[in-house]
């Protein structure tokens, strides 16, 4: 399927694409809400102001994409993987995550607020002041993410283990219990010292 192809069934709108492969595609400001993607890989291709809102993506691979002012905000993503993309400020608000993983990506100021996410593993990527305001987690694994300035209000971290990422200033609720339960080393235990629930991992 070409460029072309594409952009027509995102004009008619809630169309299904799948079983297909895009390389070095690049869309601007196109329309694809309400569209599926099922078992679909994207790579190398830019989008710039796509407005995925509510699309379903499945079984989708995006490795070296990038996300400019990009919108998926209210979208499902089940069974996707995410490598080497740049992502800064991908709109995520209200979206479901479902065994999504993230690998050397560039997620900072993203917004993923209000989503019910999990389970979802984040490896060697930035997540510096991104937004998790109110959000549901489970199953959520971190290692080698920059967490720096990440804004965790009023969502529980509990069972989440920081302790391989950078974890410098969460913005949390005034009394820090989004911090209950959260698994962190000696150094940020100390950087963290006198909030509520901490518990330091082993070694």
């Amino acid at each position: 399927m070409g460029m072309d192809e594409l952009i027509d069934l995102f004009a008619e709108g809630d169309e299904l694409v799948s079983n297909t492969a895009f390389e070095d595609l690049e869309l601007a400001y196109d329309v694809a809400n309400g569209a599926t993607f099922d078992g679909v890989v994207f790579r190398s291709c830019v989008f710039d102001g796509v407005d995925w809102s509510g699309s379903a993506f499945r079984d989708v691979m995006f490795r070296g994409c990038r996300f400019i002012r990009s919108n998926m905000e209210g979208c499902w993503l089940n069974r996707c993987d995410f490598v080497d993309c740049s992502a800064p400020g991908l709109n995520l608000l209200k979206a479901r995550l479902s065994s999504v993983s993230f690998g050397s990506c560039d997620l900072s100021y993203a917004n993923l607020s209000e989503g019910r996410i999990g389970p979802m593993t984040a490896c060697d990527t930035r997540l510096s002041e991104a937004a998790l305001q109110g959000a549901k987690l489970r199953q959520v694994r971190l290692d080698g993410c920059d967490l720096t300035r990440v804004d965790v209000f009023k969502t529980s971290l509990s069972g989440v283990d920081v302790s391989r990422c950078t974890f410098v200033a969460p913005v949390v609720s005034g009394d820090y219990h989004e911090l209950r339960g959260l698994t962190v080393n000696a150094e940020q235990a100390l950087a963290l010292s006198g909030l509520l629930g901490i518990q330091l991992a082993d070694g």
